[in-house]
Formats: C-alpha cells, structure tokens, sequence
C-alpha cells in the first residue's frame, strides 16, 4: 500500500489542476486550494471573463468557499496554495481571513503584491514561494503565448 505524502508539491499539483481547468476556459490559468488539516476544503480558478467580475479571482473565490465550508469568516488554521503569486486585492483578502500559511508557486513581476508592498502580508502569515514554480511558470507563459 502506498502513503500519500501530503506535502506542499501535493496541494501545489492540485491548484496546478484548478489553473488548467482555467487554461481550458480561457481564463488566464491561475488556480488555488484551501487546505485544513491536509484536507482540502476549498479550491477554485480564476472567473473573472465567465463572472465578468474583476474580482473573481481563485484565491478570493477559494477563501470565500473555505469561509462557507467551515462556517467562519476567518481562516486561522487553513494554507493558501495559489499558483502565481497574490496580487494585492488577494493578498490582503488572505490578510484579513488570517489565513495560516500561504504557498505559492511561480512569482509575479508586474502584478503580485510583493512588487507593491511584502508588508500586506501580516508577520504571522508563513509564506513559501517557488513550489512547482516551473509548472506554474510555464502554464501560464503558455496561455499568453496563444493570445498573442
């Protein structure tokens, strides 16, 4: 019998399949999970074209999903796996849930929140970057490259 070993690649590989199903709907490829207690209760991709909602983001969508699952607006004993780093509006929503620990894989120059400010991010708040970061990388280069 084989153990699941339920690192931070493991929860990577299942936003990485949020960012597909993105990719697939032509949403620009970005996906996360919640996980609490190394079970996922929340996941999500970008909807921003399919909402039409500029704010419908996979880590807002997520966090707003794991906030009805555990029937709490905060989110202190649950990991933020995002695919590409935060953008400010995500960031601080993942501030003010208290989220426990955000992951994610590949960084983002122009848009992620550490280009404005890593302070929005509460001390507290256990941060890991890079995971998978080739994966996310290239899905993400790979979708641009078609709308070009």
């Amino acid at each position: 019998m084989t153990k699941i070993c339920f690192d931070d690649k493991y929860f990577m590989r299942e936003a990485l399949k949020q960012a597909q199903q993105a990719y697939n709907s032509n949403e620009v490829p970005i996906g996360a999970v919640i996980v609490c207690e190394e079970k996922i209760i929340a996941k999500s991709y970008n909807m921003t074209e399919k909402l039409n909602d500029v704010t419908a983001h996979a880590e807002i969508l997520a966090i707003t999903s794991a906030a009805q699952f555990l029937g709490s607006k905060y989110l202190t004993n649950c990991d933020l796996y995002v695919t590409i780093e935060p953008c400010p509006m995500c960031a601080g929503a993942a501030k003010w849930a208290q989220i426990k620990k955000i992951v994610f894989g590949a960084g983002d120059e122009k848009c992620g929140y550490n280009k404005f400010s890593s302070k929005i991010i509460p001390g507290k708040t256990k941060v890991v970057s890079g995971i998978l970061e080739d994966e996310c990388e290239k899905l993400m280069k790979d979708f641009f490259r078609t709308k070009r």
